[in-house]
């Protein structure tokens, strides 16, 4: 069942009153208050109608007139212009002023004028539905329900997100893979004066190099082979609100370069284009990478660097935070009871010591797998040591026990990984929450020394 909604309708001329009362009577979800002049109106607009019906011939001011002062004290009202004139500039400079519709007042206006409320009272629903989607987001990305645990390491994540809550400045999250970046971008997205507007994510390694420009900075129509229709990009998505980058190590240098002017000139044009679009729009970014030897080894712009570096977030892996471990698994495990309408179980004691001496090479996301497989595999109510299971391709017996330097880890991880997965670099590079682009040039530097 819809809402209801407030609706006046502007009109001097007292038969087309009587009308326009009968047509909006025959609803009763319609609040409707009729006016006899622009005036009138306006000095009404606190009452927060959500539609006007507007005739364009008012005895004190032009429909313009009055369509302005109603925009100026409020966008959200959508007015319907209701006018006997048929002059094509005069609905088409109404239109551009911000009119929802023009109507010609003849036989089919009833039609057109109740379409025309229905099509708005659809949009309106749809953006209460929106800012009730975020009502909850903003709930559920509250600092102590979504960031776990109480080690010293996370209570200095905490001190950083309390001030890039307060702020608008941009944001660099840097940690390993499965610290839980994107979960820390949304918590600072929803504890911002932005909470209500979209939050943008974008993940730089998972899209195809030659569709990243447009993905980003979106395209017109005919500006290249496929592009059969405009494509709006997603920092215009993200206007007035935020735009995470997970992985912005992953970018190459010819869209680092376009990067940087539109951060540094607030602003976008389209891919074929020629107009360009203001921007009001926060960038957080997050990366696994160390962004400063990918600097010095000329991989990444210094001067993208520094605009990026902004209010620097580390998040600390899941081995150095003390008992958090045991924390964060005892809310994994509640989570996934409630969530699959199990009865509450618990780690025994033998069970949170093996928990404790893992190293979580996958960090949170790892722990987060382990519990679940856990809580499917017990046949008690307690989950013991042997339901813990760790299929963490760093084998103790595998790779641990060998001295390696860190690369050659990463050359035998993943191989591993490609042999498990038949060669499939998308899946492994998927698996490894790294880019495509690293597992070539790994397979490549293998090549060239002859590590196989």
């Amino acid at each position: 069942m819809e809402s209801s909604v407030k609706i006046f309708a502007v009109e001097d001329d007292p038969t087309y009153k009587k009308f326009l009362a009968y047509i909006l009577g025959l609803n009763p979800d319609f609040e409707t208050k009729i006016f006899s002049s622009g005036n009138e109106c306006i000095q009404n607009l606190h009452l927060k109608p959500n539609i006007i019906a507007l005739d364009y011939s008012l005895p004190d001011m032009s429909g313009e007139d009055v369509l302005n002062k109603i925009k100026n004290y409020n966008p959200s009202i959508q007015v319907i212009i209701v006018s006997a004139q048929e002059d094509v500039g005069t609905a088409v400079q109404l239109l551009k002023s911000g009119a929802y519709d023009y109507i010609i007042k003849n036989e089919n206006t009833k039609d057109r004028l109740l379409n025309a409320i229905n099509n708005v009272r659809k949009n309106i629903s749809l953006t209460e539905e929106i800012y009730s989607l975020r009502s909850e987001l903003s709930a559920k990305y509250e600092f102590e329900h979504s960031i776990i645990g109480n080690s010293n390491a996370i209570k200095k994540v905490f001190a950083m997100l309390e001030k890039a809550v307060n702020t608008n400045i941009t944001i660099s999250i840097t940690g390993e893979t499965g610290t839980g970046k994107e979960l820390i971008a949304k918590t600072i997205h929803y504890n911002s004066n932005r909470k209500k507007e979209p939050f943008i994510p974008v993940n730089i390694s998972a899209i195809p190099r030659e569709l990243i420009e447009s993905e980003l900075f979106g395209h017109e129509k005919g500006s290249f082979t496929g592009a059969i229709t405009r494509r709006i990009g997603r920092f215009e998505e993200a206007q007035k609100g935020t735009i995470f980058l997970d992985e912005i190590g992953e970018m190459d240098l010819n869209l680092q370069a376009k990067l940087l002017r539109v951060i540094q000139e607030r602003e976008v044009t389209r891919i074929g284009g020629s107009n360009t679009v203001k921007l009001d729009v926060r960038i957080l970014v997050a990366t696994h990478r160390n962004l400063v030897e990918e600097v010095k080894n000329g991989n990444f712009r210094e001067d993208l660097y520094y605009r990026l570096l902004g209010l620097p977030v580390f998040l600390p892996p899941l081995r150095e935070r003390e008992n958090d471990i045991i924390i964060i698994a005892n809310h994994f495990l509640k989570e996934f009871c409630r969530e699959n309408g199990l009865s509450d179980f618990k780690f025994s004691s033998m069970a949170r010591n093996k928990l404790l001496k893992y190293q979580y090479p996958g960090n949170v996301r790892e722990l987060k797998s382990i519990v679940d497989l856990a809580a499917v595999l017990t046949d008690k109510v307690e989950i013991d040591e042997d339901d813990i299971k760790f299929s963490s391709i760093l084998d103790e017996g595998k790779l641990i026990d060998e001295e390696l330097t860190l690369k050659e880890y990463n050359y035998k991880i993943i191989n591993l990984m490609l042999e498990k997965y038949n060669q499939n670099v998308i899946k492994v590079a998927k698996k490894l929450d790294i880019g495509k682009s690293t597992i070539y040039r790994y397979l490549k530097e293998m090549e060239e020394t002859g590590d196989h």
